[in-house]
């Protein structure tokens, strides 16, 4: 039994870190989708999104939750598969939705991004404490389900413009935390700074 947990943890100090893979395909797949829901690219952008979607956003997603799973990473885990389901779904949505198979009412969508709204609001207090980055990545992420939902459910295009550069800071944010990941493994650790995570009070 010994003998099995030091080649377990041999294994783990020799796997690379997965989280810059998942936060690069969630801020790039991310970016393109907010030029489309800003209206600084047209609503057909949807269709360069959809494939991004299920290759880079969606699958890289996966492999980086999956290999956050092998590392013990239970917070990893759970994020990078939900929002690689979450590509996976959109690009579903598109691709049926253009082929006539289902017609999702605005309702329906406008509910599913703020249920997605509140599992990311839940993801994100316990990453408040991990670094700054990674922190506001979380938030402006909830914000922006929200708010698209609510755009979504109002039939309003100003509240999902407003949505769209809420994303602009998403993505941004989590492209800045997979650099300084990749940076930080490549030159030295604390090269590009992410800054503090809070310090919470835990009672005796």
């Amino acid at each position: 039994m010994a003998q099995q947990v030091q080649q377990n943890l041999v294994e783990k100090a020799f796997m690379a870190d997965p989280a810059p893979l998942g936060l690069a395909g969630f801020a790039f797949t991310t970016f393109l989708l907010s030029f489309a829901n800003a209206g600084i690219l047209p609503a057909s952008t949807a269709q360069v999104v959809m494939p991004l979607a299920m290759a880079y956003g969606g699958t890289c997603q996966f492999i980086a939750g999956a290999y956050e799973m092998r590392k013990g990473n239970t917070f990893g885990f759970t994020a990078f598969s939900s929002y690689g389901a979450f590509w996976w779904f959109y690009a579903l949505l598109v691709l049926l939705s253009s082929v006539g198979i289902i017609s999702p009412p605005a309702s329906a969508i406008g509910t599913a991004l703020i249920l997605y709204g509140f599992f990311t609001l839940y993801m994100w207090i316990p990453v408040t404490t991990v670094n700054l980055s990674l922190n506001l990545t979380f938030l402006f992420l909830w914000l922006a389900f929200f708010i698209l939902g609510a755009g979504a459910l109002t039939g309003s295009a100003a509240i999902t413009h407003i949505g769209g550069y809420v994303g602009f800071l998403t993505a941004f944010f989590a492209a800045y935390t997979s650099f300084a990941i990749v940076t930080n493994s490549v030159v030295g650790a604390g090269t590009i700074p992410t800054g503090p995570g809070l310090k919470w009070k835990r009672s005796a």
